[in-house]
């Protein structure tokens, strides 16, 4: 009952707040929050929109299988980072876009829409896992007792976010996601305070005892063959930024909304820094955690299990159950509202061409939101020990076509055939698949994160071979 209180009394702050800073909100309010957002608070905000409840589940449980060597990917979200900012966002700002798949016109309207239909599946899909987490545990620990269904526990969560989202759009998800941001942070505080507490160890002998674990392992550079070899994972997670922030309306839309580049750049800058600690921190937990298991003689639960099994279950005490309630819920909600609102602004803006029709976005956000929820339902039917690992594996597949299209319509001056662009990103993600397979069977190496490279550079080979100079 601790769990369902807090999401109660979250949702119904988090509403009341909306709808206070939403009041004056117009349809360009929607889309674009008429361009008055002030860097500082996009960039906190970020934080906890990008990280997401996957972090609190997910992030700390990797330590038991890959030690923290996750931190190699987080290192590459940095360079990553830094080409958003100076290569993608002045193209954004010089283009004037609403949304960014309008940078591909110069490739043609089929672009256009490619592209954008590409990013629904892709954004879908995965802000459908993660705020799959936040429903997994609600119905886990509270309402399954009471005989409520998870489809129930899916409706209930995803409406205060429709009700919140619907009238302001981006502009009140700029203020709500800061105050989702904090709520994260201090709920990951709280929680490590707890788990050091429970240890009977000192901040500074929490600090040594995690140094000294095997499991605090950064890197690995003795094995090329490994999917957690240095630079595979360094250029993956530069690469997952570029297309999973870069080529991702969601997370662009909002830094769209500062006043100039430079302080668009700033906030990214500003937020993509912000990573490395944030994720340490996460590891960290999840070396205390790993620990606090070998001192109760308990095995250590393996993937998104360590964490919920401690502060899920009320072992770290109540405040520590209520901490993790209000964690994760306002790292998913934060995902799951921009989400809706991304996805209706390039549905409107990309696929219909119609930014100025008020009712059309008002249908196709509620639409949108019904569909958010099936796919999370669906979801739920899958089995999965590391939902992190599923949303990298999606990107892979989902997002390389984007990587290819953005680098042919912004690094080439030719124009690719309309009639096969489409087969082209589609075909891509299936190449992909067969290469891992063969690769697998035959020269025993599997595909990492490094998989969304390769389709990116099958995309762009792709276009490159069917496409024809532009015409001045």
């Amino acid at each position: 009952m601790i769990i369902l209180a807090t999401i109660i009394l979250y949702f119904a702050l988090l509403t009341l707040y909306s709808r206070a800073v939403s009041r004056r909100a117009r349809n360009a309010s929607f889309f674009r929050a008429d361009r008055q957002s002030r860097w500082y608070l996009v960039a906190f905000g970020m934080i906890g929109a990008s990280i997401s409840g996957v972090s609190f589940v997910s992030v700390p449980g990797m330590v038991s299988a890959i030690g923290m060597t996750y931190m190699q990917t987080c290192l590459g979200f940095i360079a990553g980072y830094i080409v958003v900012a100076f290569v993608l966002l002045p193209v954004y700002y010089r283009l004037n876009l609403t949304s960014i798949y309008g940078a591909l016109l110069s490739s043609g309207r089929q672009a256009s829409i490619t592209g954008a239909c590409f990013f629904f599946l892709s954004e879908l899909t995965g802000a459908a896992v993660k705020f799959f987490v936040v429903c997994a545990v609600l119905q886990r620990f509270v309402l399954e007792k009471t005989g409520i269904p998870f489809p129930v526990t899916v409706v209930l969560l995803v409406l205060p976010i429709w009700l919140y989202t619907r009238r302001g759009g981006i502009k009140t998800l700029v203020r709500t996601d800061g105050i989702q941001t904090a709520c994260m942070l201090a709920a990951l505080c709280v929680i490590i305070f707890k788990a050091v507490g429970a240890l009977d160890m000192s901040l500074p002998e929490a600090f040594r005892a995690v140094c000294a674990d095997s499991r605090a392992r950064w890197f690995v550079f003795d094995d090329a063959f490994s999917t957690q070899y240095f630079w595979k994972q360094f250029l993956s997670g530069a690469f997952i930024v570029i297309v999973m922030t870069g080529l991702n309306q969601n997370v662009m839309q909002k830094n769209l909304t500062c006043k100039t580049l430079g302080e668009a750049q700033k906030d990214m800058c500003s937020y993509g820094a912000a990573f490395v600690p944030v994720n340490l921190l996460f590891l960290s937990l999840g070396v205390l955690l790993a620990l606090l298991c070998e001192k109760e003689g308990l095995p250590v639960p393996s993937g998104d299990n360590l964490l919920e099994s401690f502060a899920a279950t009320g072992r770290l005490g109540r405040l520590a159950t209520v901490c993790f309630t209000l964690g994760i819920v306002a790292a998913s909600a934060s995902t799951a509202d921009s989400a809706l609102t991304s996805l209706t602004t390039s549905f409107c803006v990309d696929i219909c061409g119609k930014e100025d029709d008020e009712r059309l976005r008002k249908r196709a956000h509620l639409a949108i939101t019904i569909l958010f929820a099936a796919v999370i339902i669906a979801v739920g039917a899958v089995k999965t020990t590391s939902v992190i690992d599923t949303i990298y594996t999606l990107c892979g597949y989902t997002y390389g076509p984007l990587l290819g299209m953005f680098a042919f319509a912004l690094f080439t001056r030719r124009r690719p055939r309309a009639c096969l662009l489409p087969f082209i990103a589609a075909a891509s993600p299936v190449l992909c698949y067969l290469i891992n397979m063969l690769c697998e069977k035959f020269a025993g190496y599997r595909f990492g994160y490094e998989l969304l490279i390769l389709n990116g550079l099958l995309t762009f080979a792709g276009l490159l071979l069917t496409s024809a100079r532009r015409r001045l």
